[in-house]
């Protein structure tokens, strides 16, 4: 009856708890909920001894009912099917790996011996032979799939696949990696695309002030020595991308992409030398042909000790 009384008064610890803490007790919300919590796992534990003293009862009882010779039997009967089991479990096993018992092995002993030493003729385990028709059925099948009907691709054909896919995503990158170019970083190229449509842009946004072939109108001419603002790419790129104010040179940064900048920076390069017909008079300083790597000022003070 204790363990009776401990969860009846656990529970109605349980159920007053709420009410102390509604009243404004001395003890505080948070205590409670410990309280509380420690109630229930009291009650949880008195009931796992409750049940465990009522199995061992339960026991008990079947002992008393059963008396000696049952619990014989019943611990008989426990031990024989304990080693039915083991002998399924055994028995199964040897089937799986076409194996023979212990108690049958004499009929499958070879005759023939070498010193005193005999072999069983025991046969493949069925589970190998069956793994040994499944890889002949995929030998056979890749066969015909790669080798015959050339539905696979084959080592080189899937390597060239791959090599094309990768391809594909690397053009994409550089696409998406070429409006990252600024005037520090921009490369001279002489790549026929990008000139291409460099020249596109040109003819569309610049040719109205510097000519359909850079001969200068408004603007100074492109195609000579002289400049005003450097001949490097990146003094170029620069001057498209900022603009000069002063001159009546729009800022291009916010219409035309840093990808596009480059490509009009490299088809303006393209055009040194070139001597359109009615060229304007030159303007700025004259620079020497740098390979687009050198600044305005360093190519000036080139042009100086040239000079002197």
């Amino acid at each position: 009856m204790k363990p009776i009384r401990i969860i009846f008064l656990s529970l109605f610890v349980l159920a007053i708890t709420p009410a102390f803490a509604e009243d404004g007790g001395l003890l505080s919300g948070e205590t409670m909920n410990y309280i509380g919590y420690g109630a229930i796992m009291l009650a949880l534990i008195t009931l796992c001894i409750a049940m465990y003293v009522v199995l061992k009862a339960f026991r008990v009882v079947a002992q008393i009912l059963l008396g000696p010779e049952g619990l014989e039997k019943e611990k008989t009967s426990k031990v024989a099917l304990k080693a039915e089991r083991k002998a399924a479990r055994a028995d199964r096993l040897n089937k799986l790996l076409s194996l023979k018992p212990m108690s049958e092995e004499k009929s499958i002993l070879i005759e023939h011996d070498y010193d005193g030493i005999q072999e069983l003729d025991n046969p493949t385990p069925a589970w190998f032979m069956y793994l040994f028709y499944v890889t002949i059925a995929f030998a056979i099948g890749y066969l015909l799939i790669y080798h015959v009907f050339g539905v696979g691709q084959l080592q080189y054909d899937e390597y060239r696949t791959e090599m094309a896919a990768a391809a594909k995503e690397k053009a994409a990158f550089l696409a998406k990696s070429a409006d990252k170019v600024d005037e520090n970083t921009v490369k001279l190229t002489t790549d026929a695309g990008a000139l291409a449509a460099g020249k596109s842009v040109f003819q569309e946004r610049c040719a109205a002030c510097h000519g359909v072939n850079g001969q200068g109108m408004v603007g100074p001419n492109l195609t000579d020595d002289y400049w005003l603002h450097g001949n490097s790419i990146n003094d170029i790129f620069k001057t498209i991308k900022y603009g000069v104010q002063s001159k009546g040179m729009p800022t291009w940064e916010s219409q035309l992409t840093p990808k596009q900048i480059s490509d009009v920076a490299n088809f303006i390069k393209s055009l040194h030398g070139s001597n359109p017909a009615n060229p304007k008079e030159p303007q700025g300083t004259k620079i020497a042909e740098d390979n687009g790597s050198t600044s305005a000022k360093e190519a000036k003070a080139k042009t100086a000790m040239v000079v002197k």
